[in-house]
């Protein structure tokens, strides 16, 4: 088996955004509300089971390809572990405009109302930001129910965002959002997300949006929908260079910068700069490539990139 060129599948969406991932990704969209590229993608988006899943060159659907032959893909330890599902979805995003205030379904919230063994969270890797670039990610302190749901009834997205912390953000910054935070992401940034395998989104603004109040509960209705915020006070976000640790149960990120030797698993990488090689396939900047298990340890050279991976076999149940 060898690393597979992941071609471009930028997906409409509702909110405005897109320039910067065609700029990357060395392609011409025809909308401003294509903000977001799902990168070597099992999954599809909630409600849509034919928007979403990733194809090779070919046109094979990776997803089929997985199925196929799961231990070549994923190594035998990570099916083991947690069957034939890679467990990580990679998107870029480009956010032409703020997204609306929102939050996503832990685990547990997932199995009991959802009938699904994942949640949401995430992990934003900033690439770009506009100069006073920010996001905002958890309560800066308890909220009631009925405040938030007035929030909602009135669509105070002020009210909504002086409620939360607001953490300016540079190129190079990680942030971690854990399942159940409420959290919005800020215009003018292009991030890579890397994220459970799924699209359980709660929205909890929808004006200025090509959303309806009826979009946001995940067809639960938004008494069910709305108990799987966390409306503690959280910790105020900070950006690192890296991953912590407590992602490991969900996913995991390294940066190459220049020449590594990759070991052998499951990996979608994004390159950011430069031209160079992986194994005997030429690398340039904007290319995404899968690279099975099967292909063992592999050698890139030349490139700055991002190795996105899904949860370790050993790694524990997680948190959220």
């Amino acid at each position: 088996m060898q690393p597979q060129v992941l071609p471009p599948n930028v997906l409409k969406h509702f909110y405005k955004g897109g320039p910067r991932i065609a700029a990357l990704r060395g392609v011409v969209l025809d909308s401003d509300h294509m903000p977001e590229e799902w990168i070597g993608a099992t999954s599809t988006m909630f409600g849509q089971p034919e928007r979403g899943p990733s194809r090779f060159g070919d046109g094979t659907l990776v997803r089929d390809a997985v199925r196929q032959d799961p231990e070549g893909y994923l190594g035998p330890e990570h099916v083991a572990r947690y069957g034939p599902d890679p467990g990580l979805l990679v998107k870029l995003l480009d956010a032409g405009q703020r997204l609306p205030s929102h939050f996503h379904p832990g685990r547990a919230f997932a199995r009991e109302a959802l009938d699904s063994t994942h949640g949401k969270t995430e992990a934003w890797l900033i690439l770009e930001a506009d100069p006073g670039a920010a996001v905002w990610s958890g309560f800066r302190r308890p909220v009631e129910l009925d405040e938030v749901r007035e929030w909602m009834r009135t669509q105070d997205s002020g009210a909504m965002l002086a409620a939360m912390h607001e953490l300016p953000v540079f190129s190079g910054d990680v942030v971690f959002v854990p399942a159940g935070t409420a959290h919005a992401i800020g215009d003018g940034i292009l991030l890579l997300e890397l994220q459970e395998p799924t699209d359980f989104s709660v929205l909890l603004e929808w004006d200025g949006f090509q959303l309806s109040p009826h979009d946001g509960h995940l067809k639960l209705g938004w008494d069910r929908a709305l108990q799987a915020l966390d409306r503690h006070a959280a910790d105020p976000p900070h950006a690192a260079p890296t991953l912590p640790d407590e992602a490991d149960p969900y996913f995991r990120a390294e940066r190459i910068s220049g020449d590594a030797t990759l070991d052998a698993g499951f990996s979608i990488v994004v390159v950011l700069d430069g031209a160079g090689t992986l194994g005997d396939l030429p690398l340039q900047r904007g290319m995404a490539v899968l690279i099975p298990y099967g292909a063992g340890e592999t050698r890139i050279e030349g490139v700055e990139a991002i190795r996105c991976r899904p949860p370790a076999p050993d790694a524990g149940e997680g948190h959220w």
